[in-house]
């Protein structure tokens, strides 16, 4: 089984992921792609992010989707790379041609997940730990992107691979044991 968690920031996707380390240790787990970006290739990240930025993404993504491992858990998916570069791109800070890298990626990509754990931000807090972006108007710009992108323009066969998650953290990790069983 390969899964991921997606969704904007400050949505428990962390948290989840750690749950899960706990109580899965037959699966493999790849932490968040963007901290590593930035601390690896020191590059700005979220909404000051750039091409650069955006590229590096996109070769993790590549990198930790093609791994060989059958149980595998990652933090972050090419979905949650596709919904940054598309906000990026409506704010003119990376071309539509980093865009369609992604779109084409996506495409091979995403048939290499079972599920997608998306982390409802309905009910999570926008919280500061050092790290993340905090500008209010950034995250619901993202939710806003990944609401439209799986209610509206993902393709039936796509759409019924993500899994909304909400409520309290037993409640998502009671829906996320229901998938992995």
């Amino acid at each position: 089984m390969r899964v991921s968690f997606t969704g904007a920031q400050s949505t428990g996707k962390t948290t989840l992921l750690n749950k899960c380390k706990e109580v899965y240790k037959d699966y493999k787990f790849v932490d968040e792609v963007t901290r590593y970006v930035r601390k690896t290739y020191d590059v700005k990240i979220n909404e000051i992010g750039g091409t650069e930025t955006q590229l590096y993404i996109l070769a993790e993504h590549i990198k930790n989707h093609l791994k060989p491992d059958e149980n595998l858990i990652l933090d972050r998916c090419i979905l949650d790379g596709y919904v940054y570069t598309k906000y990026q791109v409506g704010n003119r800070k990376v071309s539509e041609q980093v865009l369609h890298a992604f779109n084409g990626v996506f495409a091979v990509l995403f048939d290499k997940l079972d599920y997608i754990f998306y982390t409802d931000p309905s009910d999570v807090k926008l919280v500061d730990d050092g790290e993340r972006s905090v500008d209010y108007n950034f995250r619901c710009d993202i939710i806003d992107i990944f609401e439209d992108l799986i209610s509206y323009k993902m393709s039936p066969k796509n759409r019924e691979k993500v899994i909304r998650l909400s409520g309290t953290v037993e409640e998502r990790m009671k829906t996320i044991e229901e998938y992995l069983k």
